[in-house]
């Protein structure tokens, strides 16, 4: 009997246009592997319709603090419905990337060093010495980031827009210089490996935003990355450890910052438990340098779905 796999994308989170490209990318795919496939634009009514709609497994391609960050999640437990990804717990602290630094920080995993404040408060004063970086507490996609460089003498007042929709905690961070590094792992608890590192280069923006991330040509891949072999073995060794210190399944992707021309220091920045699924995004890009095509990918997603994760 062929599987049904209701696909989850869109929703009514900042990410929702990048979460309808990673669904239907990961739509189609499905479908050229023989599933039947319900492409379902996720909105208040979701549970609703999923009750009505009895799919075999949910594939959540959403992104954003609701799409992963554990709520959906919870209302699949509550339905019962197998579903991709991580789940309630490793979400919901993924996603909130203080809490996500405690949990790295106990497993031992090299951080930035930073602090939770207000947005009023880090516009108002300097809350860490130039340069650092401002970040919305549970955002991806590099929405509301803003860096701090050296040269700027006074805070950010960006932070005090009225239409600012990214709530009122911010995370602020000591700016780390060098190379912008991201590793995928794959795989279930006491089986995970990782897929590769990728040296992001961004071309024509100071940082990796959203443009960098999604528009064609906006930044560039080197895969795998040209670092030295003993430093590639350490970020794929944190990357794993971070996964498995969240709790993570299914497939994640950890961000790192590393200072290969000056201090030395590598760091973890966040670890992403629904990486992005479009033609542009890295966990493929990943995969596939690894031997595992983009249909085999969603493929094991869909099969290793499960509730109770």
């Amino acid at each position: 009997m062929t599987k049904h796999v209701a696909v989850l994308m869109g929703g009514w989170d900042s990410e929702r246009q990048v979460s309808l490209w990673s669904g239907e990318a990961c739509a189609a795919a499905l479908e050229r592997s023989g599933y039947r496939v319900t492409r379902l634009d996720v909105g208040k009514d979701v549970y609703a319709r999923l009750e009505a709609l009895g799919p075999d497994v949910a594939f959540n391609a959403l992104h954003g603090p609701w799409g992963e960050g554990g709520a959906i999640q919870g209302m699949l437990e509550t339905l019962r419905i197998p579903y991709t990804h991580s789940g309630i717990l490793a979400s919901a602290l993924a996603m909130n990337k203080d809490k996500a630094k405690m949990v790295f920080a106990q497993a031992g995993i090299p951080l930035a060093r930073g602090v939770v404040t207000s947005r009023f408060e880090a516009a108002r004063e300097h809350v860490l010495p130039v340069p650092y970086v401002v970040k919305p507490v549970a955002e991806g996609s590099s929405f509301g980031v803003i860096i701090v460089s050296a040269d700027r003498t006074h805070p950010p007042q960006e932070l005090l827009r009225e239409d600012w929709p990214y709530g009122d905690a911010v995370l602020v961070e000591k700016f780390v210089a060098g190379r912008e590094l991201t590793c995928a792992v794959q795989g279930i608890p006491g089986a995970e490996r990782a897929l590769g590192i990728i040296e992001i280069l961004p071309e024509g923006q100071a940082f990796y935003d959203f443009d960098a991330k999604y528009r064609k040509g906006g930044s560039r891949h080197v895969l795998p990355a040209q670092i030295l072999p003993d430093i590639y073995q350490e970020v794929q060794m944190l990357a794993v450890r971070a996964h498995r210190a969240l709790g993570c399944r299914g497939v994640s992707r950890a961000d790192f910052r590393y200072d290969d021309r000056g201090t030395g220091e590598l760091v973890c920045l966040e670890v992403n438990t629904q990486p992005g699924m479009t033609a542009t995004s890295l966990a493929p890009e990943m995969a596939a340098h690894s031997g595992l095509s983009f249909e085999e990918l969603v493929t094991w997603l869909v099969e290793d779905a499960s509730c109770d994760r």
